[in-house]
């Protein structure tokens, strides 16, 4: 992305999972690293992991309503028009407050409101769509701007481009030969048995925890060691414990 002369703040739209905040964070250290000046704002929600990782990486989080939508006829609805105008006034109260040049989002619940808040203030909208099929919330911006990313080629979205998912200098550089021998210590495996990671998104975790976590002897006897990452909040414990090789359950990484 490059960063245009006068460019002094921006906000990033992106809570809830991972997989809207770690490329909200690459984007921010990109544009601190280019431009140590400019403002960065973070837009999430007030119980995602956004609430632990951005202030830990530096950047001022902002937090609105989680507003989801109903894929069926319920209560929630008819509730759904008053929440989403208090998510769209608290993102519009964000952006009045950090009065950034452009609102780039991520999709997940807090986007749709920074979409609908930055279109009725006139305020440039960038939209980034990390799966191969986009959300509700990316299929709405892009219907607002021309300025659209994807990550894969298939994916269908107004106007997009396809660049990619940013990452962190800390995955994008990893050396992992030389990173090798910390991970295998940190998590308590072994560097002679294969290897196998586990992990999911969204919810597709607790399908993956739910087969994988019947299967753990069944690994074992083939000699296999597990990493999986199973979501926060959706950690358990293997059924036998102390076996080998290890089953190592991890909430984020």
């Amino acid at each position: 992305m490059n960063v245009r002369p006068g460019l002094s703040g921006v906000l990033l739209a992106g809570g809830g999972s991972a997989g809207h905040v770690s490329p909200l964070l690459a984007l921010a250290d990109c544009l601190r690293r280019r431009d140590p000046a400019i403002r960065v704002t973070a837009l999430g929600t007030r119980k995602g992991l956004e609430q632990r990782l951005v202030p830990a990486r530096g950047y001022d989080l902002r937090t609105i309503p989680k507003v989801a939508f109903p894929r069926r006829p319920s209560a929630a609805l008819v509730r759904l028009p008053g929440a989403l105008k208090a998510a769209v006034d608290a993102a519009g109260a964000a952006i009045d407050e950090t009065a950034p040049d452009v609102v780039v989002g991520f999709g997940g619940y807090v986007s749709t409101p920074a979409y609908l808040a930055a279109r009725k203030r006139k305020i440039p909208i960038v939209v980034h769509e990390q799966n191969a099929r986009p959300g509700l919330a990316n299929r709405l911006g892009a219907r607002m701007t021309p300025f659209v990313a994807t990550t894969f080629a298939v994916t269908s979205l107004r106007h997009a481009t396809v660049i990619g998912m940013p990452l962190r200098r800390e995955i994008a550089q990893l050396d992992r030969v030389a990173e090798r021998a910390k991970g295998l210590a940190h998590f308590g495996l072994d560097d002679h048995r294969p290897t196998l990671l586990i992990t999911g998104g969204s919810l597709g975790a607790q399908r993956l925890n739910s087969a994988f976590a019947s299967r753990v002897e069944q690994l074992r006897s083939h000699g296999v060691q597990v990493l999986h990452i199973s979501g926060l909040g959706k950690e358990f414990v293997p059924a036998s414990r102390g076996g080998e090789p290890p089953y190592v359950v991890a909430g984020y990484v």
